[in-house]
């Protein structure tokens, strides 16, 4: 199970995640994503890991997509959030890194 709580303000809109990020719950990530991404506007965009449990391989494609899409800051705090979040940032690198040299 997975709660996913969005905090919004002025500067910034943040995006809790507690629990595992598997199965149902990816989509219903995705699907909080996509009605939020419309009006980040000129706000920052905050991915809050510290609480996540676990995430299959199709959760991490949809952090790794709200990340490119938003250069989200990702909070973690535990060894394993870390871990995500490295892993997360370096996906997003290597695939910039291709475009631009015609790679990917």
């Amino acid at each position: 199970m997975l709660k996913i709580s969005i905090h919004e303000d002025e500067q910034a809109i943040e995006f809790t995640l507690s629990g595992r990020l598997a199965g149902p719950w990816v989509g219903e990530l995705d699907r909080a994503w996509s009605e939020t991404a419309p009006r980040i506007g000129n706000r920052t965009v905050q991915l809050d890991l510290r609480d996540l449990t676990y995430s299959d391989a199709a959760g991490k494609r949809v952090l790794r997509a709200i990340y490119a899409q938003s250069k989200a800051e990702l909070i973690a705090g535990t060894l394993g959030s870390q871990q995500l979040a490295t892993e997360i940032k370096e996906t997003n690198s290597n695939a910039t890194k291709g475009v631009a040299h015609g790679i990917a």
